[in-house]
């Protein structure tokens, strides 16, 4: 089969791998859309993912395909049934999974980050993480229900009640998911903060109330109840408790990188009485994205912007970063 390995930070070529063999309860599935993730990108640049990773490294953690063959303790699956990857997998005896915590493993392993992922033909998953879906669901909607996880498991980290005001800073992939869910849990107004103006009408199209540049935020004298940081810069997220009004929540989404520093003056904190929440992966919230995209409260097709080739996913992941993407995604034959 074909896959783009990653063998160094930066250094990325499709090379022909062996067609993985399932243990007794793991499942191969034959990919059919694979998501390019910013968590991909970091590890591309040689940053951490949610846990460790080993060179050479399939990446790929946003991934939906065809069942091809089975362990032999697989009874649930079947060839030809059409499957989305949770891709997180738990130790499930540390402190924290046996506190139902699950999502802070110690020994985190995770497909596409420490085990070979969506970025070649073929896939070795264990059966507990796949998720059926019907023939209704596209690939490229199953493959991008792990992202849409992460962000319900965010909005479970805050106190989100119909009516908020809500702001969400960056108007990228998960910016305009998590004001669609802002959208579900019938806030308003909801405002986008995004300098790309591009963006901006998309981000009215998906239910926005208003779009605006981050320059135009310090207009808004009274703040917002909920803020939805999803960018991981010192800028935006300083910018975050900025907006923030008495006694407001904010949810530090984006995923800075590890020497990134903010500056937060602590009586701010106090004085506003804030609650500043982190989100990490997806616990158990495969399912529930599954239904909000099959019941067409979220929109996936439209955060589509690019589509690769697998062979042309060295040079998108070399480039990436330059061409403007909302959400680039490989498609298989």
């Amino acid at each position: 089969m074909k896959a783009a390995v990653l063998s160094n930070k930066m250094e990325m070529e499709v090379k022909e791998l062996s067609i993985p063999t399932p243990l007794e309860d793991e499942i191969i599935i034959k990919v059919k859309a694979c998501g390019i993730c910013g968590t991909d990108q970091h590890i591309y640049h040689g940053q951490p993912g949610s846990a460790a990773v080993d060179y050479p490294i399939v990446l790929g953690h946003e991934l939906a395909g065809e069942v091809v063959e089975v362990g032999e303790r697989v009874t649930k699956f079947k060839a030809g049934d059409r499957v989305s990857i949770d891709p997180n997998i738990y130790c499930g005896e540390c402190a924290y999974c046996q506190s139902n915590r699950q999502h802070l493993c110690e020994n985190l392993q995770a497909i596409g980050v420490t085990r070979d992922g969506g970025m070649g033909e073929y896939c070795a998953v264990p059966s507990a993480n796949c998720y059926l879906i019907s023939d209704e669901m596209s690939f490229e909607e199953g493959a991008m229900i792990e992202p849409l996880g992460c962000v319900l498991h965010g909005f479970s980290r805050i106190n989100i009640q119909p009516g908020a005001s809500v702001l969400v800073i960056g108007g990228g992939y998960i910016g305009l998911m998590m004001l669609q869910m802002a959208k579900v849990y019938g806030t308003f107004p909801i405002v986008i903060s995004e300098p790309d103006q591009s963006k901006h009408k998309l981000a009215l199209q998906l239910g926005a109330d208003e779009a605006i540049s981050p320059d135009q935020l310090d207009r808004n004298t009274e703040g917002f109840d909920i803020v939805i940081e999803c960018v991981g810069r010192k800028e935006s997220m300083e910018q975050a408790v900025k907006m923030a009004k008495k006694g407001g929540e904010i949810l530090l989404f984006g995923v800075a990188a590890p020497d990134t520093k903010m500056e937060i003056h602590p009586f701010d904190i106090f004085s506003k009485e804030l609650s500043i929440k982190g989100s990490f992966i997806n616990p158990y919230t495969h399912e529930q994205a599954i239904a909000l995209v099959e019941r067409g409260k979220i929109q996936i097709k439209p955060l589509l912007s690019h589509h690769f080739k697998l062979e042309e996913v060295p040079n998108a992941m070399r480039d990436y970063r330059k061409m403007n993407v909302i959400k680039g995604i490989i498609q298989y034959t």
